[in-house]
C-alpha cells in the first residue's frame, strides 16, 4: 500500500487501486447480507412488504451511514492526510491535552474502538471467504462436506502470503475488483429487468413503514441489514495510501451503484422465486455462470480479507508507536513503499482465530450473527470521537457537533440494539475477543505508565548528575557510548550501571530519547535534536510520528549536520534490560501486574525495533519492583 502523497498519481488510477483495498470488505457483502434477513438464523417472513422494507432500509443504510457519515463526513476528518481510528484517537488526545479526565475517557473509547478493530478483523476473512465458497454447493450439492477444508486451504494460503508482501497481488486487485463490481451491477439488472417493482423500495417510506409497522421484527432484520454496510471503516482507514478523492470517486462512480443494483436485484429474484431465499447472491445468476461466479467470489474475498489483514498490521504498528502494544517484530516487505509491512505475530494469531471460527460456526449463516456486534460498536466509537473532533478541532462547537452525529448515532444505535440480539447466536465472539484486546491494550499501557514512575522515582538529574562527574572523572575510554533514555532530562539506568561495574566512561557520551508524536509522519528535516552538554555529553531528542519507521542509526547520521558525527564502527549503545517483579498492594491488581510482567517479557527488543545493529549492543540488566 502505497504512503506517497495523492497528488502524484491521476486520481482515476489511484480509485481503482482503492476499488480492492479500501472497497473489497464491503464489496462482498451481497454474498450473504440479503439471504440472512430471510433464510437466517432469524429469517423474517418473506412477504411483498417485507422484501421492499428490507431493501429500503439496505438503500438508506448504505446512503445515510457510508456516503454521508464515512465518505462525506468522516474523511475530513483526517490527521495529515492519515485515517483510521488511531488517527483519529491522536486528533482527539491532541485537543485534550491539559485535560487529564477527558484524556483518559478518549484513551478508553479510542482503545475499545481498535479492539472492535481486531473482532471485525478475525470476522471478515472467515465469513467472506466462506460465503464464496459455499457456492460449491450451488454447482452440486454433493460438494456440501468440501466447503470447511476449502475454505481453510484458501484462508491458510492468504496468511502464508503475507510475508511475501501484497505489492505482486496489489496490481490485480482493482482490475479484479472492477470485474466484481460489473458483474454485480449486472446480475442485479438481469433480475430487476424480470421485476421492476422492487425499484419503489428507493423510497424512504418503506423502510420507515417496515420499521414502525413491525417493530420487533424489524429489529431483528436490522441486524441483518448492517451487514450490508461492514466495511465502511476500510474506507476511512485507508484514506492515507489514496485521498479523499480516489475513494469518493470510487465510491459513487462505481461501488454504491453496483452494490444497490445487486440488492435489488436479489430483492426482484425472492419475490419471483421465492425458493432461491436459500442463496440469493448464486441463485441470481443463470446457470452456465455459477462455477466461473464462484471464482470470482472467492478472489473478490480473498482481497477483501486482505484489506483487513494489512489493516490489522497498519493499525498494530501504530499502536506499537503511540504506547498501546508491546513491540513486535515487523518487517519490510516492499523496499519502495513503507507503508507494506508484516507482523508475524499478528499473522498467524489472526489466523488462528479464523480458523477457530470457521470450524466453529461452519456456515457463513452462523458467522453473520457474531459479525455484526463488532463493526456496530466500531461505528458508534468512531461517531463519539469524531463528534469531540469536530466539535473542538473544527471549530463547530458542541451544540452542532452532537446535532449532526446524533442523527448518524440514532441510526447506528438501532443496529447495535439489534446485534446485541444476536449475542447468544455467535455475538458473544468479538465481545469476548474485543474484551481481551481492550484488557491486553489497557493493562499494558497502564503497567508502562507504573514503569515509567518507578523509573522516574529513583531517576537522578541529568544536569546534576554531570556536574558531580566533572568533580571527580572517572576514567574515560575511546569511542562513543549511545545511551536509550526515556527521559531527556533523567540519568539513564544503563549508565549508572555501566559507571558501577566498569568504573570508566566513553570519551563521548550520547544519550538518545525517543519521542513519538501523535501525527503520521515527522518531516526528516525534524527529525532530530542535538543539545552539546558539559564534560562531552550530548543529548539528542529523535522525533517520529505514529507511522514513521524507527532507526536510530539512521537518525544519528543526521547528527553529524549539528556537530556529532558517529561513526557507526566505533559506537557502543548499551540498553537497560529491566526484570520486572510484580507485587500485591501495587497501583495495578495483581493479576494485571502479572499479565503486564508477562508481556513486557515477550515484548520484540529493542535492538531489532530500533534498528541497531545487533553486534554493537551491551545489555545491562536490573530488577524493578513493580
Amino acid at each position: 500500500m502505497s504512503t506517497h502523497s495523492p497528488a502524484q498519481t491521476a486520481v482515476p488510477v489511484l480509485a481503482l487501486a482503492a476499488l480492492g483495498i479500501v472497497y473489497g470488505d464491503i464489496g462482498t457483502s451481497p454474498l450473504y447480507a440479503m439471504k440472512e434477513v430471510f433464510a437466517g438464523n432469524h429469517p423474517i417472513p418473506l412477504t411483498d412488504d417485507n422484501v421492499l422494507g428490507s431493501l429500503s432500509a439496505f438503500f438508506w443504510a448504505l446512503i445515510v451511514v457510508v456516503s454521508l457519515k464515512y465518505v462525506m463526513i468522516i474523511t475530513r476528518a483526517d490527521n495529515r492526510g492519515e485515517g483510521g481510528i488511531m488517527a483519529l484517537i491522536a486528533l482527539a488526545l491532541h485537543d485534550a491535552q491539559g485535560n487529564p479526565r477527558r484524556l483518559k475517557i478518549i484513551s478508553i473509547i479510542g482503545i475499545l474502538g481498535a479492539a472492535m478493530f481486531y473482532g471485525d478483523g478475525m470476522i471478515t476473512p472467515a465469513i467472506s471467504v466462506l460465503s464464496a465458497v459455499e457456492g460449491l454447493e450451488i454447482i452440486a450439492p454433493d460438494l456440501h462436506p468440501f466447503i470447511i477444508p476449502v475454505t481453510l486451504l484458501v484462508l491458510v494460503a492468504l496468511f502464508a502470503m503475507q510475508k511475501r508482501g501484497t505489492a505482486r497481488v496489489g496490481g490485480m486487485f482493482g482490475p479484479v475488483m472492477i470485474v466484481w463490481f460489473a458483474t454485480l451491477a449486472g446480475l442485479g439488472l438481469y433480475n430487476i429487468a424480470d421485476n421492476p417493482h422492487v425499484l419503489l423500495a428507493l423510497n424512504p417510506l418503506y423502510a420507515l413503514g417496515f420499521i414502525f409497522a413491525n417493530k420487533a421484527m424489524a429489529l431483528v432484520a436490522m441486524g441483518s441489514v448492517v451487514l450490508a454496510v461492514t466495511g465502511a471503516e476500510a474506507l476511512y482507514a485507508d484514506m492515507g495510501h489514496f485521498g479523499r478523492k480516489p475513494i469518493q470517486l470510487a465510491w459513487y462512480g462505481l461501488v454504491l451503484p453496483a452494490l444497490v443494483l445487486n440488492y435489488f436485484g436479489q430483492g426482484a429474484l425472492i419475490l419471483a422465486n421465492p425458493e432461491a431465499v436459500s442463496n440469493p447472491f448464486y441463485l441470481s445468476a443463470p446457470g452456465w455462470a455459477l462455477v466461473p461466479l464462484v471464482v470470482l467470489a472467492t478472489a473478490a474475498t480473498i482481497i477483501a480479507s486482505q484489506a483487513v489483514i494489512s489493516g490489522a498490521f497498519s493499525i498494530s504498528r501504530q499502536a506499537m508507536q503511540l504506547g498501546f502494544m508491546p513491540r513486535m517484530e515487523i518487517q519490510h516487505t516492499s523496499e519502495k513503499e513503507q507503508g507494506q509491512i508484516y507482523l508475524p505475530a499478528v499473522n498467524w494469531g489472526l489466523l488462528l482465530a479464523v480458523a477457530i471460527l470457521v470450524l466453529g460456526f461452519k456456515s457463513s449463516n452462523n458467522l453473520a450473527a457474531a459479525y455484526g456486534i463488532a463493526v456496530t460498536g466500531d461505528m458508534v466509537i468512531t461517531s463519539l470521537l469524531a463528534t469531540v473532533v469536530v466539535a473542538k478541532v473544527w471549530g463547530w462547537g458542541w451544540n452542532k457537533a452532537i446535532a449532526l452525529f446524533a442523527a448518524f448515532l440514532s441510526v447506528e444505535l438501532v443496529f447495535l440494539a439489534a446485534n446485541i440480539l444476536k449475542i447468544p447466536d455467535g455475538g458473544w465472539f468479538p465481545l469476548v475477543a474485543g474484551a481481551a484486546v481492550f484488557v491486553l491494550m489497557t493493562t499494558w499501557k497502564r503497567g508502562r505508565q507504573l514503569l515509567n514512575d518507578r523509573l522516574q522515582g529513583e531517576a537522578i538529574h541529568l544536569d546534576a548528575f554531570i556536574d558531580a562527574l566533572l568533580a571527580g572523572m572517572p576514567t574515560r575510554v575511546p569511542g562513543t557510548a549511545v545511551f536509550m533514555n526515556a527521559d531527556p532530562n533523567g540519568v539513564p539506568h544503563a549508565l549508572m550501571h555501566n559507571l558501577m561495574h566498569n568504573k570508566v566512561l566513553h570519551e563521548r557520551v550520547v544519550l538518545v530519547s525517543v519521542q513519538v508524536y501523535d501525527v503520521p509522519y515527522v518531516p526528516e528535516i525534524d527529525r532530530v535534536e542535538v543539545h552539546k552538554l558539559k564534560g562531552d555529553f550530548y543529548r539528542v531528542i529523535v522525533q517520529y510520528g505514529f507511522k514513521d519507521e524507527p532507526d536510530i542509526p539512521a537518525a544519528l547520521s543526521l547528527c553529524a549536520e549539528a556537530g556529532l558525527a558517529v561513526e557507526m564502527m566505533d559506537t557502543s549503545f548499551f540498553l537497560g534490560r529491566e526484570t520486572l517483579i510484580p507485587r500485591l498492594g501495587s497501583e495495578m491488581a495483581l493479576w494485571r501486574e502479572k499479565l503486564f510482567v508477562a508481556m513486557f517479557r515477550n515484548a520484540g527488543s529493542a535492538t531489532a525495533f530500533f534498528k541497531i545493529p545487533s553486534n554493537r549492543v551491551v545489555e545491562l540488566g536490573t530488577q524493578i519492583v513493580l
